[in-house]
């Protein structure tokens, strides 16, 4: 890989390179995760990559070409998907969903029942539309949010299970007899809303989403080592994954040369099921930046990333007034969002270095991305540790990479 001079982009190379330092010291070291890799570019040039600790217990050390779960990294993918068909004139921005997923029609909002007893709903006062599923405001959360008898309901039913009983038309059939939350547009909530919209790719574009992925946007980007099942013949570079359990610390979740990730998921998750290398999620991120292409290859208009990384939250809100949910991949304070990612609105109240109009997320696993289009930055950021909260690692990146700039 070709490394750009980082004071010829605007960077100080030593505080560039005391990011390592840093991560040695603070999460290798003591043992809280068992790798970091780190890609730092600027207009598209890598300035920046490192990488330490071993891929797999006991193994040798990661590299460019180890592969991450990337989880709700999956999510902005799915989003750029689905406004690819936007483009083309075959769905709207507001649509209603049940005019794709008729089995959402009469989707009502919970008003009672559960734990045993039926539930009771309400009509909501707007329709589910398209919109709502790319800005997580449509009503539907995920199992593991433990705040309501819904979300319980999806534990107990084990509809996110990607190798269990459902696979994506059975996932739409059940969430589809269960209520929902609250009305559309009414408060944002994070939630299986981007499986939602996959099931609709592929009802839109009559592919599977595995298939749609690969031929309208890794194949043309190159990102040739990300899906969602790891090839037989690359799957000695699936690093092994943690989770952390307290009193225990980190304990094994998947093992890199037994991985569930080795075998197509029944249920292919657009908010959540995709494997990938920093390199890779580097060339999507170039894509956005450059406004829908890369290379000459163009895989959304200019105009269609603005829109997406506009706020989309309604009345200009951000999420600390909107949020109802106990776990997202984002701040609240100062955070609008788009269709498909996290938007930063105000400096000030997320009290991190960045700019107004950056757009970010990341993954359950620890993983994470930010575009910054005004000072032209980009950066990746893989581990294999969840959950996610457990150290504030995203925000410490954010501020040591923006101290950087000269």
């Amino acid at each position: 890989m070709k490394i750009a001079k980082p004071q010829n982009h605007g960077f100080d190379p030593a505080r560039l390179d005391a990011i390592e330092g840093f991560l040695k010291e603070r999460y290798l070291d003591s043992g809280k995760l068992p790798n970091t890799q780190l890609l730092v570019a600027h207009d598209g040039k890598v300035v920046h990559f490192s990488s330490q600790g071993p891929a797999r217990e006991g193994g040798a050390d990661i590299d460019e070409g180890s592969l991450f779960r990337i989880a709700s990294m999956t999510k902005p993918v799915t989003s750029i998907a689905f406004m690819m068909l936007v483009e083309q004139g075959k769905v709207s921005v507001d649509t209603p969903v049940h005019h794709v997923l008729p089995e959402f029609k009469g989707l009502g909002v919970y008003n009672g029942g559960g734990g045993g007893v039926p539930f009771l709903t309400k009509p909501t006062t707007e329709p589910m539309r398209m919109v709502d599923l790319l800005r997580h405001t449509s009503g539907l959360t995920y199992g593991f949010q433990n705040r309501s008898n819904i979300d319980a309901a999806y534990r107990e039913s084990k509809m996110e299970n990607w190798h269990g009983g459902h696979d994506l038309q059975g996932f739409i059939e059940a969430l589809g007899k269960l209520p929902l939350e609250f009305s559309p547009g009414t408060s944002w909530n994070y939630s299986v809303s981007t499986d939602v919209l996959g099931a609709v790719v592929e009802r839109v574009s009559g592919q599977t989403l595995n298939v749609f992925f690969r031929e309208n946007i890794f194949v043309p980007l190159k990102m040739d080592d990300t899906f969602f099942q790891v090839p037989e013949d690359k799957i000695d570079r699936l690093t092994d994954c943690y989770t952390f359990v307290p009193g225990k610390g980190r304990i094994m979740y998947d093992r890199g040369e037994a991985s569930a990730w080795s075998r197509m998921p029944k249920l292919l998750s657009g908010g959540g099921g995709l494997v990938s290398t920093a390199l890779d999620y580097h060339r999507f991120n170039t894509m956005l930046l450059n406004g829908g292409e890369l290379d000459g290859a163009r895989i959304v208009g200019r105009k269609t990333i603005d829109l997406m990384t506009c706020n989309h939250l309604p009345g200009g809100s951000d999420l600390s007034t909107m949020s109802q949910s106990l776990f997202s991949e984002a701040a609240n304070a100062g955070t609008g969002f788009g269709l498909g990612f996290a938007i930063n609105m105000d400096v000030a109240k997320s009290m991190i270095p960045g700019s107004a109009g950056e757009y970010y997320w990341g993954g359950m696993f620890s993983t994470a991305f930010f575009v910054d289009p005004v000072e032209r930055i980009t950066m990746v950021f893989m581990t294999q540790m969840s959950p996610s909260s457990v150290y504030p690692i995203r925000r410490e990146l954010k501020t040591m990479i923006y101290s950087a700039l000269t």
